[in-house]
Formats: structure tokens, sequence, C-alpha cells
């Protein structure tokens, strides 16, 4: 009774209902109330800084749980068993496998997508825009490394030198935002187009080095699975749901195969198709028709319920305004906000855990695996960013953004080197089966990405000038948030 009573809106005589509705608009009873919670709250977490804000409150849960009374409880949490059970077959894993193995494919699935669009129609389309953020971002990977490998040479531990190689987006578009008044937007775009040509290394860096062993016959059938998708883009498919189902079995043939199994959330990205069904033009001449009809089916005080005509022209506008927008889009925008809000904070929640109650600092500061880390994410990202822009540009070889002058890109390279979410997990990869090297990678890249990301901040914050360009907010342009 109550949807009953309220299915008409009441118009007044200044084309708005008796309650300040717009004219049209029905309301449920309680409707306006939520809205004007809802509201303020939707545009907050559509904010890139709140996704770096979640992810710092959940790194500070984690260090909190591991060194309180609640550690225990943490660390069982953490090891807990949990299967998938289906008949005579089953995959067991702890928790925290299933965070790092599973639940980060879909933070991969993202960055594909990123790097795709990337690729095809954004800073990395373009090839003389594209150079300058490649070339920084390789020099932002090799020196970082070098400086591991220089310090852990000769040892097992050097298996980590691609730890300090990543760059965190979400963290580095964070502190960005901060500086909103005084960043030009083309150095943000620099940094966003950094951070995901980093990316791309980092996927590689994984799947060629942080492989233990490989079963050739799964190897096989993953590289079948690969092909039905690529089958599925060719032939036009661009209903997401067989792409996605797919891209699990993936998952689970690339598992079994000692491949990291989170790349096939980028294998699956690069598959999405990125052509849409209609073009602008088409969209709007079939918009125009089908609302032609919608307004010779309209009855005036009738239910759209009791309509078939035009609940049936109202689907095929929705299903058009589907398909005007290419998959991969469709996808990434709605996968950015979860991945941001749960997958990378469930992960920090996971990882970011690390004991630091009666450790010896004087040690820690003198480890040659925690010293590599955090050297490599400052002082390697500093040297190697810098050093290659510099280098690029004497030889012609790409060019600044506009609005952008070289002082500031110092500033970036420091926020290049807030490695935390891809540089935890390439811990994780590296010292699996060493838990105390592995504490110490993870400090090294927790006390780097800190010491990185205040210095780019100061650094910025210092040298950059005001600029009528406002950026009043890094806008979503990566994961996530990554």
């Amino acid at each position: 009774m109550t949807d009953n009573q309220h299915s008409k809106p009441t118009t007044g005589p200044t084309g708005e209902g008796e309650n300040g509705n717009e004219e049209g608009v029905i309301l449920a009873p309680w409707e306006r109330a939520f809205d004007r919670l809802l509201t303020p709250f939707e545009e907050f977490i559509h904010r890139q800084t709140t996704g770096g804000m979640v992810l710092m409150g959940t790194t500070l849960l984690a260090l909190l749980l591991a060194n309180s009374a609640l550690a225990p409880a943490y660390q069982h949490l953490i090891h807990l068993p949990a299967s998938l059970q289906f008949g005579d077959w089953g995959l067991e894993k702890t928790l925290h496998h299933w965070v790092n193995d599973g639940l980060m494919a879909l933070f991969f699935f993202v960055v594909g997508m990123e790097l795709k669009r990337e690729i095809l129609v954004g800073e990395l389309a373009q090839p003389r825009h594209a150079m300058l953020p490649i070339v920084a971002a390789a020099g932002g990977m090799l020196v970082p490394a070098l400086i591991y490998t220089l310090l852990n040479g000769g040892t097992p531990e050097v298996r980590g030198w691609g730890i300090p190689m990543a760059t965190d987006i979400a963290f580095s578009l964070g502190v960005v935002a901060l500086l909103a008044g005084r960043v030009p937007r083309g150095l943000i775009t620099f940094l966003v187009a950094l951070a995901i040509v980093d990316d791309l290394g980092a996927v590689l860096v994984i799947a060629l080095f942080y492989t233990e062993h490989i079963a050739l016959d799964w190897l096989g059938w993953a590289a079948a699975v690969v092909g039905l998708l690529v089958v599925f883009n060719l032939a036009g498919i661009r209903r997401t749901m067989p792409y996605f189902l797919v891209a699990v079995v993936l998952w689970y043939l690339l598992l079994e195969s000692g491949i990291h199994a989170t790349l096939a959330g980028v294998i699956g990205a690069f598959t999405v198709p990125a052509r849409p069904r209609y073009d602008p033009a088409a969209f709007s001449r079939r918009v125009r028709a089908l609302m032609a009809r919608f307004d010779r089916s309209y009855r005036p005080d009738a239910s759209i319920m009791t309509n078939d005509e035009l609940r049936t022209i109202a689907q095929a506008l929705g299903n058009g305004a589907l398909q005007v927008q290419a998959p991969l889009q469709r996808l990434e925008h709605l996968w950015s906000l979860p991945v941001a809000f749960l997958v990378v904070p469930v992960f920090a929640l996971f990882n970011a855990g690390i004991p630091l109650q009666g450790s010896d600092w004087n040690a820690l500061l003198r480890d040659p695996v925690a010293l590599g880390v955090g050297l490599g994410l400052v002082i390697g990202k500093l040297i190697g960013i810098t050093a290659a822009v510099w280098l690029a540009l004497r030889l012609g070889i790409g060019e600044l953004p506009k609005g952008t002058r070289f002082r500031q890109i110092p500033g970036v390279a420091l926020l290049a080197g807030i490695g935390f979410t891809m540089s935890i997990f390439i811990a994780e990869l590296a010292f699996r089966a060493d838990p105390e090297t592995l504490i110490l990678a993870k400090t090294g890249v927790l006390f780097g990405s800190l010491i990185a990301g205040v210095g780019g901040f100061l650094w910025l914050r210092l040298t950059a000038e005001p600029t009528p360009e406002r950026v009043p907010d890094a806008s979503a342009q990566g994961p996530t948030g990554h």
C-alpha cells in the first residue's frame, strides 16, 4: 500500500511537487531524507584521497593488531584455513593465501584494464607523450633494483630485488591531491602514466622471475583458455559475464601451473573488448527514434507497469546506453571502487601487520634487506626517475607535460617511491618461505614509503608554484587505487 500511495508525483504551480520535488520525479516516503545523508557520503567515497585514507587506516589497524594483546588472535585469523569443495574436488588455503592469490586477482584485473585504456586512448597512446613516462619508469625500476642487489648480492636474500621497483598509485595520488592548488594537471598525468608503466613492469617481473616451477600441462590448458578469451573478443561478444567466468577458470589453471594466479586478472583484462556496439552518432539516432516512440506511447496518469510498450522502449534505451560504452570502460568503472575500498584494504590488513615490539632498531637499520628496500624506494626512485627524465630531455626523447618544470620531477620521483601495495605483494612472493626476512622486507617497504611520501610532498610544496589550472581532486585516474 505504501508504494501505491506514492506512485504519482504531485505538481505545484512552480513546476515542482508539493514537497519541492522536481516535476515527474517519484519519491519513496523516506527517500529525500536518505538522499541528504547519502549524497555527501557518495561524494566522499568517490574522492581519490578517500581510497588512500582507507588504505592508510587499515594499515595502521594491522600494525596495531600485530603489536597489541590481540596479536595471537590476529595471527590465528590470518592463517585460518578455508576451503572450496565441489564433490570430490576441493581447494584449501589459508585466508592469507586466499587474499593474496585470489582476491588480489581483482586488483590486477583493474590494473590490466587501466594499462589497456592508457595504451589505447590515454597518455601512452601517443608516442611523443608516452616516451617520457616510459623512460622515467624504466629508470625508476632499474636503479632501485640495482641498489638492493648491491647490498644483498651473493646472498639468498638477493631474490628480493624486485620489491623496491613498484609504485602505489592510490597513495601517490592521495599525496598529490593534498597539493591540488600547486600542482599542474600535466604533472599528475605524468605520475599516473609513470605508475601504470611501473605496474606493467612489476607484472612482468612477477611472471618471469617469481615463478618457482612450471607445470607445462596446466600451462597448456591455460593457453587454450586465453585463446578462448581472444575468440570472445574477436567474435564481438560484449557481455562481461562470459569473460568473468572464463577468467575464473584461467585463474585456477595458472594456480596449478605454478605461474602466479593473480596474472589471470591482467590477462583477462587485456581480452575485454574496448569497442562499443554503437558509435555516438548511431546511438544518438537510436535514442531519438526510441524517444519518439516513447512519447507516442505515453499515457498521462498511467503507471509504466501497465504500459508494456513503454516498458519495452525504456529497456531498449537502457540497453543502448550500455552498448554505447565499451565493455572495458564499464568494467573499469564497476570494479574501481570495490578494489579501492575492499580488495586493497583487506590486502593491507592481512599483510601490513608487522610486529615491531622489541625490535632492535639499530640492527634493523643496518640489515641489508630492510636497508636495500628502503634506500631503493627513496634514493633509487629519486635518482632513477630524475636522471632518466634529464637524459631523455637532453636527447630529445619526449617532452615535459604542459605547465610542468623539471624542478618538479624529483618530487614526483619521490612520490613514486611509495611502493606499498605492489612492493608488499612482491615481498610476499620473494620471501614466502622465510618469515623473518619477509618481516624485514615489509618493514623496509613501510618506512621507505613513508619517507618517500613525506619527502615528495615537501619537495612539491616548496618548489611548485600556484597554478590557475586547479586540480580540486586527483580524479579517478587509477585504482586503485592501486
